[in-house]
């Protein structure tokens, strides 16, 4: 499903509903033009009545997605190197990363909400990640 504003530009929304007010047309008809529901519909025609010179339905995102803070990729790496020294030790029995921790120490120690693929893209780029052995298959006849 496209979204409107990429559908449509502001002035040809505000015709369409311009002539569902003064009964030019009906509202299903206008709705399945639009590929919009009833609330949204009425929210439309509600902009336009108020303010019809002012009207649009372009928008802009407060915050940028798909972004963390400096802040945040910092953390991240702070941690997978923590992680990755005990790794390397061979006094300790930790083999693997534990991404769920570090998620879970990253929220509970620093306040930053991160996604598991997200610490495991961070540590595929700085070069943290060990892949996993593939398990031998099991290959027994039972007689």
């Amino acid at each position: 499903m496209v979204q409107m504003h990429k559908k449509f530009t502001d002035i040809q929304v505000k015709e369409l509903i311009e002539r569902y007010i003064a009964n030019k047309v009906g509202r299903k008809y206008v709705q399945e033009i639009l590929g919009i529901k009833k609330t949204r519909f009425f929210a439309l025609v509600k902009q336009v009545k108020e303010n019809p010179e002012k009207f649009s339905i372009l928008y802009t995102r407060k915050t940028p997605t798909r972004k963390l803070s400096p802040d945040t990729e910092k953390n991240i790496v702070r941690e997978l190197k923590k992680e990755k020294e005990l790794i390397e030790n061979k006094n300790t029995p930790i083999k693997y990363y534990n991404y769920s921790y570090l998620q879970d120490l990253l929220e509970q120690d620093y306040r930053q909400k991160v996604s598991l693929p997200t610490i495991i893209d961070r540590a595929k780029r700085g070069n943290f990640y060990f892949p996993r052995p593939k398990k031998k298959v099991h290959d027994r006849e039972v007689d």
